[in-house]
This record gives structure tokens, C-alpha cells and sequence, in this order.
């Protein structure tokens, strides 16, 4: 397994922390270190090689939400939610049949556990991974360019993504993914995005108010039962879409035991979502909190990216239909 040279981790956690600043640039990252008189094999260090370092999970500590960007970004994940304890690296391997770079686009890309330590916090990786999505070389994220609640969208009625989609009219509305597919899903009626988006930040300032209210803004450490209780949510959450990726030409029979099990698995998925939110307030840190505050009470100046860091930060789940949304709160 590879091992870390102490000298140059110390080099890869600093470019990581610099990368996170939004103010800082590479050009900023690559002149500190030619200014230190710090090469990398013999070279000083070129843009290209802090672009592709910092998009290796490798150096990454791999834990649930770093499951969940992989998950979302449409990689297949080798290993199960438990076993993203927050400690290992990953490895990010390129199939023979996908023709995308796995810098560029990570679906269908397999990510598995390494077992090495990683060198870098998941929120810091992120941090820096979500900054590099939002240049417009990166191919992955234009189907989640459209809104901010990308990922985070459900269908109320069969629990698949909502994706945003155009009418002749040209308003951005929602539309399951799972009817667009042709398959059992009546639909989620008429959503329109902006309305939509306007309604959850109304309700993110809200919830955010009522945070704040009961914890004086200042959370405690987070309760070590938390973290089983999130590795249990995104299995049983795994199970559920499985079991939804088997009704496409199924029959009657295993139509019925899926939609049966289904719906024990949704039972028990809004219980944990219950558990978890009671629980994460004393998981999340005062300064984390601080930024979204902040985010949120300059929403119409601040960027894409920073809204979806928002919606990641407060919200696990939405199920909207034209009648109802439900809104499954990380607090």
C-alpha cells in the first residue's frame, strides 16, 4: 500500500487548505511554493499537477459524505456506506467502456476503498473538489448546473431524482427521472424549479433561525451513535434503489414483493432520517454553521456552488410532489 513521506504530506495538506480559500487561486498555490523554493521532481510545480492532485480521492478521509458525492455524482461505489469510516483513502479507477475522463466525469467511474490513511479531512477535500466542479471545464456537473437542489430532490411518490427539464415556454420544471424513463411512476406533477428553490431557502432561513434558537450557536462534539446511525440510513436507502432498479420489466409477482419491501424500507429510512436529525445538532461545528449563516443572509450575491454547499449542509432529503414537499433536515 503507498505510505506518506511526512515532508510531502505536510505539502498536500497545505495546497488542500490553501485550495479551500475561495479567495486563493492556483496561480497563488504554484508562486508560494516556487517562492519556497520547493520543487516536485525537480520541477517546480506546474498547474496541471495540482489540478489532478486535487481531484484524487486518494488523499481524501473517506467517510459518509464523501459516499454521498461519489454516490451522487453516479460512480459505482465497490465498498458498502460502513465502510467510510472517515479514515482511509480511496482509489478512482476508469472502466474499459467509459470514454470520459474520470477527472471530468465521474459516472459509472468505480471508486473503492485503499488501505492506506488518507492525508486530508472529507469536508476539506470537498471543499476543494465542489470549487473545481464549478469551472466549466468539468463535464460532470452541467446536468446539475440547472439548480442547486440537484441530488437533493426526490420524487414524493416513487422516492427517484427529480431532474430539472425545459417547457416550450422555457420555465425550468422538475421531472421524475424514473417516468422519463418510461417506467411505474405517475410523475410529481407540476414543480416549477425557481418556485421550488424559493420555497426551500424560505424554509432553510427558518430552520436555520430555530437552530441557532436551541443551541446559542454553539453545538456541541458530535455523538459517536450518529455516524451508525447515517451508515444505516444510506444502506437502507442503497437497498431501496436497488429494489426500484428491478421493476423495469418486471411481473406482477415481483412488482408486488418489491413495492411490499419497499415501502418497510421507507418506513424504517424515515425513521433513522428522524433519529439523525434529532441528533446532528451536536455533530456540527460552530464555524460550519457561521458560513452557512452567512450564506444564507447574502443568498442573492453569493454563487451556485455556494448554494449547493448550503443545501448539503442543512438538507438530506426533499420529496416533493405538486401537492406536498417534505424536507428531511440534517438538523
Amino acid at each position: 500500500m503507498m505510505v506518506a513521506d511526512p515532508e510531502a504530506a505536510d505539502r498536500v495538506r497545505l495546497m488542500f487548505e490553501m485550495y479551500a480559500d475561495p479567495d486563493t487561486s492556483f496561480g497563488d498555490i504554484t508562486r508560494h511554493f516556487a517562492e519556497k523554493g520547493i520543487s516536485f521532481d525537480g520541477k517546480e510545480l506546474q498547474r496541471a499537477t495540482l489540478s489532478f492532485l486535487l481531484r484524487n480521492p486518494a488523499y481524501a478521509q473517506a467517510d459518509l459524505e464523501l459516499y454521498e458525492f461519489y454516490k451522487g455524482q453516479g460512480a459505482d461505489i465497490v465498498n458498502g456506506a460502513a465502510d467510510f469510516t472517515g479514515t482511509n483513502g480511496c482509489y478512482l479507477y476508469q472502466g474499459r467502456d467509459i470514454t470520459e475522463n474520470k477527472n471530468y466525469n465521474l459516472k459509472d467511474h468505480i471508486l473503492v476503498i485503499a488501505p492506506h490513511e488518507g492525508l486530508v479531512s472529507s469536508d476539506i477535500w470537498l471543499q476543494c473538489r465542489k470549487r473545481l466542479m464549478s469551472n466549466s471545464g468539468f463535464g460532470g456537473t452541467r446536468k446539475a448546473k440547472n439548480t442547486w437542489l440537484a441530488g437533493k430532490i426526490k420524487c414524493g411518490r416513487c422516492g427517484a431524482g427529480l431532474m430539472s427539464a425545459d417547457n416550450p415556454a422555457r420555465t425550468p420544471y422538475f421531472r421524475c427521472r424514473k417516468r422519463a424513463d418510461r417506467m411505474s411512476c405517475e410523475g410529481c406533477g407540476t414543480l416549477r424549479v425557481r418556485e421550488v428553490e424559493q420555497s426551500i431557502y424560505g424554509e432553510m432561513v427558518k430552520k436555520m433561525a430555530e437552530f441557532q434558537t436551541l443551541t446559542g450557536g454553539n453545538p456541541t462534539k458530535a455523538n459517536p451513535k450518529l455516524t451508525a446511525l447515517n451508515v444505516e440510513l444510506a444502506q437502507v436507502e442503497a437497498e431501496i434503489e436497488k429494489l426500484l432498479n428491478t421493476l423495469t420489466g418486471a411481473n406482477a409477482v415481483l412488482i408486488s414483493y418489491a413495492n411490499g419491501r419497499i415501502e418497510e424500507l421507507d418506513t424504517k429510512r424515515q425513521s433513522l432520517a428522524k433519529a439523525i436529525a434529532d441528533m446532528s445538532a451536536e455533530a456540527v461545528s460552530p464555524e460550519h454553521m457561521k458560513r452557512i449563516s452567512g450564506y444564507l443572509e447574502n443568498w442573492d450575491s453569493i454563487g451556485f456552488e455556494d448554494r449547493r454547499l448550503v443545501a448539503d449542509g442543512l438538507i438530506s432529503t426533499i420529496r416533493a410532489t405538486s401537492e406536498s414537499v417534505q424536507i428531511e433536515w440534517k438538523i
